[in-house]
Parts: C-alpha cells; sequence; structure tokens
C-alpha cells in the first residue's frame, strides 16, 4: 500500500509504484517515476525526468534530479536513472545529465550514498559501491563496480575509477584509477592494490597473486606503460583479475593513469 503524507506534494503527473512510502514535506515533480517499495523518508525533493528503482531508502533532505551545474544547461529534458535498492543518506545530491554529455546520469543497484555525497551532471555508477560522507564526483565521471570512496573525497571531471577500486579519505582525484587500485593523496597516487577488498569478494590467492606480479611489471620496468600491460597479459594470460586491468589501460580515456609515487 502506498503512502503519502498530508504535508508532502505530488505532481498529478509523477508515476508512483505501489507500496511506495513518502514522508513529510517531500516535494515530487511530475516527470517523476518512483518504483515500488521506495521509501522518502522526509522532506526528499525528486525534480526533473528522475527515475527511482526498487526499493531505495531516501533520508532527508536529500535532492534527486536537480538542474546540473553546468552553464551550458539550457533546460534540455535530461534524465537522472537511479537503480534498485540503495540507500541515500542525507543532504545528497545527484543532478541530471546535460545535452552535451549524453543526456542521463546513471546509478547502479545496491549503493550507499553517505551524508553530503555528491554526483554531478552525466555520471555512470556501476553496482554495490560506497560513498563516504562528503564524497563528490565532478560530471562526466565513470566509476566501476564495488568502488569505496572515502570521505572528502573528490574526483575531477572526465575521470575513470575502475571496477573494485578504492579512493581514501580526504583524496583529490585528477587521473584514472585502474581496477582493483588503491590510491591516496591531495594529488592521488597508486599506493598499491585493493586486496581486501578482493578477498572480501571471494576472489581465489592465485588470481590474486597474479595481479600482484602483473601490477609490479605494469608498473616498473623499462619501455611503456602500455608496453608493459602488455607482456603482463601475455604473462598471466587466463587471469581475469590482470585481464581486467589490462582493458582498462588500453581503453583510456585520453587522461593520464593514477601510477605510483617514484
Amino acid at each position: 500500500m502506498t503512502t503519502i503524507h498530508s504535508t508532502a506534494v505530488v505532481d498529478s503527473g509523477a508515476k508512483i509504484g505501489s507500496g511506495v512510502e513518502i514522508g513529510p514535506f517531500c516535494i515530487v515533480g511530475p516527470d517523476a517515476t518512483i518504483g515500488d517499495d521506495v521509501r522518502l523518508r522526509s522532506h526528499v525533493v525528486v525534480e526533473g525526468h528522475t527515475t527511482i528503482g526498487p526499493a531505495c531508502d531516501i533520508h532527508p533532505f536529500t535532492t534527486l534530479g536537480g538542474r546540473p551545474q553546468h552553464t551550458g544547461y539550457a533546460d534540455e529534458p535530461t534524465r537522472l536513472v537511479i537503480g534498485a535498492r540503495n540507500t541515500i543518506r542525507e543532504n545528497v545530491t545527484m543532478n541530471r545529465g546535460t545535452a552535451q554529455g549524453g543526456g542521463e546520469t546513471r546509478i547502479g543497484d545496491d549503493g550507499y550514498y553517505m551524508a553530503y555525497s555528491h554526483v554531478a551532471h552525466d555520471c555512470h555508477i556501476g553496482n554495490k559501491v560506497t560513498f563516504a560522507n562528503c564524497a563528490t564526483l565532478g560530471g562526466h565521471t565513470t566509476v566501476g563496480d564495488f568502488v569505496i570512496i572515502g570521505g572528502l573525497a573528490a574526483v575531477q571531471q572526465f575521470c575513470r575509477i575502475g571496477t573494485g577500486a578504492f579512493i581514501g579519505g580526504i583524496s583529490g582525484i585528477n587521473k584514472d584509477v585502474i581496477p582493483f587500485g588503491s590510491v591516496i593523496g591531495d594529488r592521488a597516487v597508486l599506493a598499491g592494490l585493493n586486496i581486501v577488498g578482493l578477498k572480501r569478494r571471494g576472489h581465489d590467492r592465485q588470481s590474486i597473486h597474479g595481479l600482484r606480479n602483473a601490477y609490479k611489471m605494469i608498473f616498473s620496468g623499462s619501455g611503456t606503460l602500455q608496453d608493459r600491460a602488455q607482456e603482463a597479459a601475455k604473462e598471466h594470460e587466463g587471469n581475469e583479475l590482470v585481464a581486467t586491468v589490462v582493458d582498462f589501460l588500453k581503453s583510456g580515456s585520453g587522461r593520464a593513469f593514477c601510477t605510483p609515487r617514484e
């Protein structure tokens, strides 16, 4: 059964699923679509063409689908699409996309977004991510599955954060971060691999050991980074973790990669 508090303002054009709870002083706009069993606890604002997947739990003073913070935005009907079972804590902001950036900001499933974290326009975020308090993404950022971003960390626009990466708190990311990498620093450097995360997700000892060896090959020795990555791929053929890192390096966005401190 859907319940809407008497103080909430829900436009008649909004599409509301079953089992939805819309709490006190929420505002839901005419182009919103809210999936089954979503909970808007109180004082939540859902603007623009925003879709919220089923079973999301959204806490007070969150704003979803707000105008992108982009001076070129001219009221185009861009979108924010949020997946299923996300927990979105207090004062989180997620902006819809821009026409220049593909028109859509996309959030995966099963994420945990802590208080004051921010997702800017045209970001694409994977599944089962964790954003600690005040973690911030610039526009057009891509974040893979299982990523953890520490408190007060900021990622510059157009960066890519590979699957399973760990971003330390109070870090500034202005380069791409390899899958399973662990980075930290005010201009972040690669500090190693997220071994704890790999073990938690059940990767076997042999695969992790191979990834460690490949990491050493890629980030030390002679030749270019791409040459060393190709050699690592050959030596560790069949290791899916290594292949994931090498594919990420080969598909570079033109931005530099976070590397270890010299």
